[in-house]
């Protein structure tokens, strides 16, 4: 073992793996941290601990929408293949005084299967892989040893994911902890003593293992929440989403900032949480898929209830309303009658207050006024979409069903 070197005013240590020495008069301290044949020089006050934090990352930072759009994945396509069965053995017993044994070959393993998992802090579909392989069976062995089942491989899913097979659904994944088994795993292969018979006693035949099954699957993420905010570019959803829960989308002053689907909790003080989803902007024509249409539309679906965010700023809001349902309407039967209620935002603005009373008059649903720059008001619909869900988790329960929970 090497000695630190030990001069006449200055000290040598080991801290953290990392050689330091430091002169011993009352100059400023220094440190020479040795890389090799380099040597850096840097000031030094501080205790190894602290100098080992300081090495340390730092903390995370929210990611823009920008990088986010990189990570957020609602579609993937994976070729996923199960495990192969080990082989059998082809072996006779051997011992002493014992000439003829008889066949001892063990069967082989069982291949492991690929299995798709809900995982609730799974939200995106970005760390699915291209492809899958399930775990090999081990081989059989002499003295009728068995060979070790391969072990399931498990893919963490977000909930609200559809698994198709040739444009066909074969699974929905919806609520946590639900499983589908995508490839199943090859049968083990048989060893010689399973063909031992009267009529063969001593066989030499031993079979090989299966494949495991192989599919190309396409995976589609459907956003799960209770509420569904729908509205055209440029409406403050974004905004409202941040005045009302604890999501931090983007906010700009133009349209389509929000890229991708925000999920908001909204707490109440007897411990419910309600999942509030900012659908990015629909346009006009969005269900002949103009523009990403289907990319939009496709999460509202999952929603139990929706949220109009109007921008009664703009002139004659109610027509804009109507295309909303029209849009859904046609995209999917039925959605546009799901349980609603009509959010008027920025009513800050001084036309809003003229738009409003022509839009009560024009429509029979609830009406919500507020300002989510503001603040106004939002407290009614935080009361209102307590009512709505209390609506929906009646009506599962009802029907025998569990209703979604965050």
């Amino acid at each position: 073992m090497l000695r630190p070197k030990v001069q006449l005013g200055r000290a040598w240590a080991l801290c953290n793996g990392v050689l330091l020495w430091r002169r011993a008069a009352a100059s400023p301290i220094q440190s020479s941290v040795l890389f090799g044949n380099q040597r850096k020089s840097r000031k030094f006050s501080m205790t190894c601990m602290q100098f080992a934090k300081r090495q340390g990352q730092g903390k995370d930072r929210d990611m823009s929408e920008k990088k986010l759009t990189r990570h957020f994945v609602d579609h993937r396509r994976i070729c996923v293949s199960g495990g192969h069965g080990g082989k059998g053995s082809s072996c006779f017993h051997s011992e002493p005084r014992k000439e003829y044994g008889g066949p001892d070959g063990g069967d082989g393993g069982d291949g492991g299967h690929v299995i798709l998992k809900v995982d609730q802090q799974v939200k995106s579909l970005a760390s699915i892989l291209p492809v899958y392989r399930g775990i090999d069976g081990e081989g059989g062995r002499k003295k009728n040893c068995f060979g070790c089942n391969g072990a399931d491989l498990y893919i963490k899913v977000p909930p609200g994911t559809l698994v198709i097979e040739d444009e066909n659904i074969v699974a929905d994944l919806a609520q946590p902890g639900d499983e589908y088994v995508a490839a199943y795993g090859g049968a083990g292969g048989k060893g010689n003593r399973y063909f031992l018979s009267n009529e063969n006693r001593a066989p030499m035949t031993a079979t090989a293992g299966l494949p495991g099954q192989e599919r190309v699957l396409q995976l589609e993420l459907k956003t799960m929440a209770h509420a569904g905010l729908v509205g055209f570019p440029n409406a403050g959803k974004s905004s409202l989403l941040r005045a009302i829960s604890n999501a931090r989308p983007a906010v700009a002053a133009y349209p389509f900032t929000t890229l991708n689907p925000h999920v908001g909790i909204v707490k109440y003080q007897d411990h419910e949480q309600v999942a509030v989803a900012d659908i990015p902007g629909i346009i006009s024509g969005a269900h002949l898929n103009r523009g990403l249409g289907f990319a939009f539309l496709r999460h509202i679906e999952r929603c139990h209830f929706l949220l109009y965010v109007l921008d009664l700023s703009t002139a004659q809001p109610w027509v804009k309303l109507q295309q909303l349902k029209y849009e859904l309407e046609q995209y999917e039967e039925g959605l546009s009658k799901r349980p609603h209620a009509i959010v008027c935002n920025k009513m800050d603005l001084p036309e809003s207050q003229v738009n409003l009373a022509l839009l009560r008059q024009s429509v029979e649903e609830k009406v919500i006024p507020l300002s989510a720059l503001t603040g106004q008001n939002v407290e009614e619909l935080i009361l209102h979409l307590r009512e709505l869900y209390d609506c929906y988790v009646e009506s599962e329960r009802t029907r025998m069903k569990k209703p979604l929970q965050w």
